[in-house]
């Protein structure tokens, strides 16, 4: 199989797919990498260290493309990515399908085979996902008590505060693997932590790990109390392959204190607070009701490194899988599929972008 990993071209995005060390061992297997050029120097990989391990380097993303069987890449198509996509291509990626329609449109008109990391599921995980949910639920705190300083239009206070002074209150919807590296991190903080998921031994295991973690079974009028006092509130609420529910409503953020902070990590899925729209990190916030939103779509980005090593660790075996021809009698491979030549085959990605249309 010939493999390409294109250069990502999301603005501010760093991640390469694959770092070298994981190149080698398809290199190995006896297949064809190719890398278009300088695209791991972001993540600290310069082509040099690719070649080393037997990748070939594309001097533009036309030329990948064009040698690439099997396109490997960390974020959606972007822009020129669409370009140079064919109908024949096997394309790996994020894709959140479910909140673009657009996308979607422009992928089935190509007639690919797309599989996005978020919809392979084993076990009824997301091992895909969980790296970068992780990450993204870790920067939701460290870039969120940034946000609460007063320079930044926030409210002023350490998060963690201090003897003398109290402490920040973060309240995190979602009790996976992003909403949970979010609440762990705040609480070793020193913040005060609420947590508020459907899942009740989540909700237990979360609360056994710190005294400053209080778990809430899911309930709108719980959530409507709470978010008048919190100054953090992190969205993490995953619906597999799905849109994400507005959970969080334009009257709840108006009642919030002015400088709190909305991290909205669902955003790649459509977000679970009303007022999120997406941003990137050339333009990552904005003000609603005098609170402050941060909704990158690339969160782990600003990590680039410590991201792709993680992403790379957890694909490569699905990689070395989709490389040989009887990939689709993988069950987990097979149920990731958004789509099969053109056709969309995830029947929670269709349901989504029909009520997108019909609500437009």
């Amino acid at each position: 199989m010939r493999i390409g990993i294109p250069k990502e071209i999301k603005p501010r995005e760093g991640r390469v797919a694959l770092i070298p060390r994981d190149c080698s061992t398809l290199v190995q297997q006896g297949h064809e990498v190719y890398l278009e050029a300088g695209a791991g120097v972001a993540s600290g990989y310069e082509d040099s260290a690719y070649v080393e391990q037997g990748v070939q380097i594309c001097a533009d993303a036309a030329s990948l493309y064009a040698q690439g069987e099997l396109i490997v890449k960390v974020k959606e198509p972007y822009a020129s990515d669409l370009e140079h996509l064919r109908p024949d291509h096997l394309l790996f990626c994020f894709l959140h399908l479910a909140a673009d329609p657009d996308l979607t449109r422009q992928l089935a008109d190509i007639g690919l085979t797309a599989i996005g990391f978020e919809t392979v599921q084993r076990n009824g995980g997301l091992p895909l996902l969980a790296p970068m949910s992780i990450i993204a639920g870790k920067i939701a705190i460290q870039f969120g008590s940034t946000q609460l300083y007063c320079h930044n239009e926030g409210k002023g206070i350490l998060l963690g505060g201090l003897n003398g002074s109290e402490c920040g209150h973060v309240l995190v919807l979602g009790a996976g693997h992003a909403g949970g590296a979010a609440a762990r991190l705040a609480a070793s903080m020193g913040a005060h932590v609420t947590v508020m998921d459907i899942n009740p031994q989540r909700l237990e295991e979360l609360e056994a790990y710190s005294g400053k973690i209080s778990g809430v079974r899911s309930d709108h009028a719980a959530l409507c109390e709470l978010i008048r006092e919190t100054d953090i509130l992190v969205g993490s609420v995953l619906l597999p392959g799905a849109r994400a529910p507005h959970l969080v409503s334009r009257e709840m953020v108006a009642s919030m204190a002015q400088g709190s902070v909305i991290v909205d990590i669902a955003i790649d899925q459509g977000g679970c607070v009303e007022t999120s729209h997406p941003t990137t990190y050339l333009d990552p916030t904005y003000i609603i009701d005098n609170v402050i939103h941060f909704s990158v779509t690339n969160m782990p980005g600003a990590v680039p490194r410590s991201a792709s090593q993680a992403l790379s660790a957890v694909i490569l075996s699905d990689v070395l899988r989709l490389a040989e021809s009887d990939w689709e009698n993988d069950a987990a491979l097979k149920a990731g599929i958004n789509l099969q030549a053109g056709e969309i085959l995830n029947p929670v990605i269709l349901k989504a972008i029909n009520e997108v249309q019909s609500n437009n």
